[in-house]
């Protein structure tokens, strides 16, 4: 009986797991619609997406892959089996959200805009809640704020991570400049979505564990 019950467990935490994942990057093809700014490592990649012209599911791919190569030379135990979910889906299903959604929102008012934002911020915390209370492993780059506290104890974990955030922005911006952005274009890669996403998330994230992750997996 108690086999059994690890293995239902474990189905719980895997489903989570994938349906976190992909509303995760469902979410991202909201805040790319919106256009008031993304996630800091979303607004990374969308710089590096600028000057590197693939599509965005195969550069999100290379770009974790190398990640994932530093994560398994400093500190292999935090990657797992969502750490590989997200490596291969995300990005694709990220791409293919954004598309559909200009497709079927091709003149998108400030309004629309707005509601967009509310709805990318929403599903992304309800994700994010899912993904981690699977805990079947983490991003890669939700590893190198990990990796840098719990292994290398250079700080405390929400300093490093505000670190690290503030670089991707940083040089996202940057990256989308270099590439021939303008300043006006700046808030499709870095804005108030990105500023909510860092002030809210958390308290979202916790209302989501409490109210619909925790209580899904202790079913």
């Amino acid at each position: 009986m108690k086999k059994i019950s690890e293995i239902e467990n474990f189905r719980k935490r895997l489903l989570m797991c994938v349906f976190g994942v992909i509303i995760c990057a469902i979410s991202v093809g909201f805040f790319k619609r919106a256009a008031f700014g993304v996630d800091p490592f979303q607004a990374f990649m969308a710089g590096l997406n600028a000057v590197i012209p693939v599509s965005f599911g195969t550069l999100y791919v290379i770009a974790n892959i190398i990640l994932l190569l530093f994560a398994l030379i400093a500190d292999r135990h935090y990657i797992g089996l969502a750490t590989v979910i997200n490596l291969f889906l995300v990005g694709y299903i990220a791409d293919y959200s954004h598309r559909t959604l200009l497709r079927l929102l091709p003149d998108l008012g400030m309004p629309g805009r707005i509601v967009c934002l509310v709805i990318a911020i929403v599903i992304m915390c309800l994700a994010s809640s899912l993904y981690f209370t699977a805990d079947l492993g983490v991003s890669t780059y939700d590893a190198v704020a990990l990796i840098i506290t719990g292994t290398w104890k250079l700080g405390q974990f929400r300093w490093v991570r505000i670190v690290t955030d503030l670089v991707c922005v940083v040089i996202g911006v940057a990256l989308y400049l270099m590439s021939g952005g303008t300043l006006s274009g700046i808030g499709a890669v870095a804005g108030v979505g990105t500023i909510i996403t860092a002030f809210f998330m958390g308290p979202l994230i916790d209302f989501f564990n409490r109210r619909v992750a925790q209580p899904l997996l202790e079913r």
